[in-house]
């Protein structure tokens, strides 16, 4: 898989709906070496699959993304301006949470928690 640039961390609505919730700043190097030792290509019927994400909040320019299981926790920091339950900033993504399951992170719209994506 190759290095990823950004993250689109995403979180589950309590109808199963995947929702994006963010967009991070461009990865550390290191960070996205890490990450994309750990990410893997997604099976047929991946939530966003056809779903066109646009380079930044409201432009039109399209954003080339690379689908993988959404099956990891991320910890984000983020600043508190939200728009319908989606940060309206860039976050910064701090690490991989290996100790917590995608299932525990709370849905979306029922708080802060981390990302799963």
């Amino acid at each position: 898989m190759h290095r990823p640039q950004t993250v689109l961390p995403g979180r589950y609505g309590q109808d199963g709906v995947l929702r994006l919730v963010a967009r991070s700043t461009q990865l550390h190097p290191a960070a996205a070496r890490r990450l994309a030792d750990q990410l893997t290509v997604p099976g047929p019927g991946h939530p966003w699959e056809g779903v066109r994400f646009t380079t930044s909040w409201g432009s039109r320019a399209p954003l080339d993304v690379a689908l993988v299981e959404p099956d990891m926790v991320a910890e984000p920091t983020v600043d508190t301006a939200q728009d319908r339950g989606a940060w309206r900033h860039p976050v910064r993504f701090v690490h991989l949470r290996e100790d917590t399951a995608s299932g525990d992170v709370a849905a979306f719209g029922e708080g802060a928690a981390p990302a799963s994506g």
